[in-house]
């Protein structure tokens, strides 16, 4: 990568301007209070001749800036602090319902998914946060992280012997947010979790109600607190 655009990149996602914007109410079970990344040494600013090249007088939009930190957590060349920086940057622009709807026509579901599998937690544990984000109280983009199997991704995190607790908190949290008022997603999570986990009160399964608040949030405390993994 052309060393001033790598530059860009991070001074763009360090600096995006939603980083103040407000964090989305998270769900009883979900963990989704936010962290604070890894601190890094400051990025200096890119010459403004450059900036003005690549995106003209207005600055880089949102999806400019949501390529961008992807673009760097995917670097292999990228340090982790600068990758949690980059994660903590793209929460915070999916706290946006138009930005997280922008993920499909911007081919970033994918490797936004890829990085559940990372071998490194934080960036498990981010890219959790990401997902339930997206996903919060969201049925467009819900269905879209659906059709690309995030439900049995993270289902598998969480019974398929994840031991980061912070991840796997992460990992409810992101559940959570697929699974509810979204019936093919609460489907799909009773197919692949195990009885116990899905046993209610006086032992019963049966189907799970994806408008069902209180029986999901018992699913989710058992896979929080008591866990499969």
């Amino acid at each position: 990568m052309d060393p001033g655009l790598n530059q860009l990149l991070k001074w763009g996602v360090t600096n995006s301007s939603s980083s103040t914007s407000p964090q989305q109410n998270g769900t009883t079970n979900g963990d989704s209070s936010p962290t604070t990344a890894a601190t890094a040494t400051p990025i200096p600013a890119p010459n403004a001749e450059a900036l003005q090249a690549l995106f003209g007088d207005s600055g880089p939009s949102d999806a400019e800036l949501m390529r961008a930190a992807l673009s760097s957590i995917e670097d292999t060349t990228t340090p982790l602090a600068e990758k949690l920086i980059a994660f903590d940057n793209l929460e915070q622009l999916l706290e946006n319902l138009d930005n997280a709807n922008d993920l499909p026509a911007l081919g970033l579901w994918e490797p936004l998914l890829t990085q559940l599998s990372n071998t490194e937690p934080e960036l498990r544990r981010m890219a959790c946060w990401c997902v339930g984000t997206s996903v919060q109280n969201n049925v467009k983009a819900q269905k879209e992280a659906f059709d690309r199997g995030a439900v049995e991704k993270v289902t598998e995190m969480l019974v398929g012997g994840e031991t980061d607790r912070q991840v796997k908190r992460k990992a409810v949290y992101a559940l959570s947010s697929l699974v509810r008022n979204f019936p093919p997603a609460t489907a799909k999570m009773v197919e692949l979790l195990p009885s116990e986990v899905l046993a209610d009160g006086d032992g019963a399964q049966g189907d799970v109600d994806a408008s069902d608040m209180d029986r999901l949030d018992r699913i989710m405390v058992k896979l929080r607190d008591d866990g499969t993994g």
